[in-house]
């Protein structure tokens, strides 16, 4: 079977656009579709395991609980909304996206071909906001918040996505969730130092899922659940 791109071959721009916190690039490698911040690769769409883990490990940790809500912070290549879209079990499914040009490419781009049906969806929601802001402003609260920021708390490309991984920003995703609800983080790589800091911070049944790869660190799912 033929990988699905040729190291041989030069990526293609698709589009390149100065945003608030940098560059953003969408290419074409071989059958990939890639987004690069600032020079740095983010994700692809080779797979998607690992974010489709991070909504059903979200689900499986809430247990019974009824058409629960679900905010995803990070609209990425749309693995994420587009498993939990598929889900019926889900209630609203809300979205926030920093990043104008990542929202037009799923929008009216190449990306619309993973995430159309579920952005169809009357249960979804996306919002173009920064998601350290919306979780210290918003009163709104969910039952599942799925972070897909930047690599995961230990390796960040953007400086501020710090912050949410600190202790005011996981206060401030408490704050967002109501008693009994999940915190599922996805990294690329395991974090020992953030299970403490969730600990730290008053959640509750911290552990995490990891997802095998071939080679190399696996990525990882942390979950928390809020007291209540």
């Amino acid at each position: 079977m033929p990988h699905p791109y040729d190291i041989r071959q030069t990526p293609e721009v698709l589009d390149r656009r100065d945003g608030p916190h940098g560059e953003v690039v969408l290419r074409r490698h071989g059958e990939l579709l890639q987004i690069i911040a600032n020079g740095c690769f983010l994700m692809d769409t080779s797979d998607g395991r690992s974010e489709r883990l991070l909504v059903d490990a979200a689900h499986r940790a809430l247990g019974a609980c009824p058409a629960p809500s679900l905010l995803i912070g990070g609209l990425g290549v749309g693995f994420s909304l587009a498993h939990a879209a598929a889900d019926p079990h889900w209630g609203g499914i809300t979205v926030v996206e920093r990043e104008r040009a990542v929202i037009d490419w799923h929008l009216d781009g190449p990306l619309g071909a993973l995430s159309a049906p579920a952005l169809a969806d009357p249960r979804t929601r996306v919002l173009e906001a920064d998601l350290v802001a919306y979780l210290r402003e918003t009163s709104a609260t969910y039952d599942a918040l799925c972070l897909d920021i930047d690599n995961g708390p230990g390796w960040t490309v953007t400086d501020d996505n710090d912050s949410l991984y600190s202790a005011a920003g996981l206060a401030s995703c408490a704050r967002a969730l109501n008693p009994g609800g999940v915190l599922a983080v996805w990294s690329a790589q395991p974090s020992p130092d953030f299970e403490g800091t969730l600990w730290n911070a008053g959640f509750r049944q911290v552990h995490t899922e990891e997802v095998p790869v071939a080679r190399g660190v696996p990525d990882v799912v942390h979950l928390a659940v809020r007291p209540g």
